[in-house]
């Protein structure tokens, strides 16, 4: 039986979480053996090459100038410090602690519309954007010394992967996605190759090592094509939600593959995260439904 829109949406928005949530699985069994900088560098070059492929047989390429557009030159640097962050926190924080972290992403954009783009957000969003928060603190859990540094990581990465979306609203439409993501993954592999001198030098890769990166590097394809086609085939305010199911992944392989056992503090920061989301995406639905509406009433001459 064929699928609607929202149900192909839906389903292209799980693949794509299991698809990320599973390359950053691949990415932390690595952390112990091999730095940062020389992650990225590996699954950046092996990304490059998958996406330039794809994108030259589809002729996706655009102009090197579209480069230097403000908005794709920030997107840049902000997946830079989102991804140099993130798989930082990977290496110092239990796995499934990190991808909830992640989940306040929609939260920050939306934040981040309301302060830099003039976005309108009312008293009841503001409200679930700092419950959603607080419920990030939750998780986090900070000691009476603060913060630690992997706490850092995952909050920078929050940033870094919000300013990335919001800046991605501000590309031409004609530039395409692929486009936009091979000039991100250049870019990443390289900084990366840059910062590899700085961050320990070059460790022997071993084979377990480069096919995990292998893996990763595809999976990542995976899910940034996914989560496109979602966006694209059906209603974001039903689709959007669906991006939670990295949760069940990530508790599972947190669970079988890192023996982590989730307690009683980070399941209700978990879910007061989930719930702030979901009530986000409720109100932003009806935002828009409704200015619809008021932009289809009949008006007097």
């Amino acid at each position: 039986m064929a699928l609607d829109g929202n149900a192909r949406g839906a389903l292209f928005m799980v693949i794509a979480m299991a698809s990320f949530t599973c390359n950053d699985a691949f990415v932390k069994s690595v952390t112990g053996e091999l730095p940062v900088a020389q992650i990225m560098f590996v699954r950046g070059a092996m990304t490059t090459a998958i996406v330039l492929a794809i994108a030259l047989w589809m002729g996706a390429l655009a102009p090197l100038r579209s480069i230097l557009q403000p908005a794709m030159a920030l997107r840049v640097v902000a997946e830079i410090v989102a991804s140099l962050t993130y798989i930082s926190a990977l290496g110092a924080m239990p796995f499934a602690n990190t991808v909830s972290i992640l989940q306040a992403l929609p939260l920050a954009v939306t934040l981040g519309a309301a302060l830099f783009l003039g976005e309108i957000v009312g008293w009841r969003r503001w409200l679930a954007i700092f419950a959603g928060f607080a419920g990030v603190l939750i998780v986090m859990r900070p000691g009476p010394e603060g913060f630690s540094m992997a706490s850092f990581f995952v909050v920078a990465s929050v940033i870094g992967a919000a300013t990335r979306d919001l800046c991605t609203r501000r590309i031409r439409r004609d530039i395409s996605s692929l486009f936009i993501s091979l000039t991100t993954a250049v870019s990443l592999t390289l900084t990366s190759a840059l910062l590899i001198p700085v961050t320990g030098g070059w460790q022997p890769l071993s084979g377990e090592a480069f096919f995990k990166l292998a893996g990763a590097s595809a999976l990542l394809f995976v899910g940034y094509q996914t989560i496109v086609f979602a966006m694209r085939v059906g209603d974001i305010s039903f689709v959007a939600p669906f991006r939670y199911t990295s949760l069940l992944w990530a508790l599972t392989i947190g669970f079988l593959v890192f023996a982590e056992v989730p307690d009683l503090w980070m399941i209700a920061g978990v879910a007061i995260i989930v719930a702030s989301g979901l009530y986000t995406f409720y109100r932003e639905n009806r935002r828009r439904v409704k200015g619809v509406a008021q932009a289809c009433e009949p008006r007097s001459p």
